[in-house]
């Protein structure tokens, strides 16, 4: 009898541990394909762009599991948000670094300087196109909703330039790391903005289909 109870204890013990083992890929499975679309829908858009990994990897961090992306202008919409987010970070970094470099009299303070308000600029630029793209979700097809394209456009393109232009101030041969560091942050942000050109032009280009004869 003993023996018996035993070795019912023992099946009972194998049966629990093996729905422990099954029990969290049931919890987990029914998010999975919400994520799988979302993910499917972002690599199929940044083919488009000139980084598609680094699109990618950008708007599959910041969307959140239970966020559904159902359009371009959702898209373009985050993908600006990331290049603002990173903008930020950056301006961030370079600005503590002018700080202590002015503070030391150094050389490179001039260059560090200059390179601090392209990004200044191209905050605000950002900004700027984010609030746009929400007006012109609002906006009837029409000339008011062109001349809000054309706006978030100038405004996006106009950060991208400022972001190279910083880049294009830092030297490639005989860099010091700090400035090697900032060029590579402020690289990344070119880079994600440019990402996010190519989004928002694919989402105007359907009212521009559809404004032709």
């Amino acid at each position: 009898m003993a023996k018996f109870s035993f070795s019912l204890l023992l099946i009972l013990l194998s049966i629990l541990s093996l729905l422990s083992s099954v029990e969290p890929s049931f919890a987990s499975h029914p998010r999975q394909p919400r994520r799988s679309r979302a993910r499917a829908y972002i690599e199929a858009s940044c083919r488009t762009t000139l980084y598609p990994k680094l699109c990618v990897h950008c708007l599959s961090t910041y969307i959140k599991p239970n966020m559904t992306i159902q359009s371009p202008q959702q898209l373009a919409q985050v993908a600006l948000s990331v290049s603002l987010y990173r903008a930020q970070y950056a301006r961030a970094y370079v600005l503590k670094v002018a700080r202590e470099l002015k503070e030391l009299k150094a050389r490179e303070y001039q260059v560090v300087h200059d390179c601090l308000n392209q990004i200044n600029d191209s905050v605000a630029q950002l900004s700027e196109s984010i609030k746009e793209l929400r007006r012109l979700g609002q906006a009837t097809v029409g000339d008011d909703l062109f001349w809000h394209i054309s706006n978030v456009e100038t405004w996006v393109s106009t950060a991208l330039t400022d972001a190279y232009t910083c880049v294009d101030e830092l030297p490639g041969k005989n860099m010091s790391k700090l400035k090697a560091t900032i060029k590579g942050k402020v690289l990344n942000v070119a880079q994600v903005t440019s990402n996010a050109l190519a989004l928002f032009h694919r989402f105007a280009q359907r009212y521009r289909a559809a404004k032709k004869p």
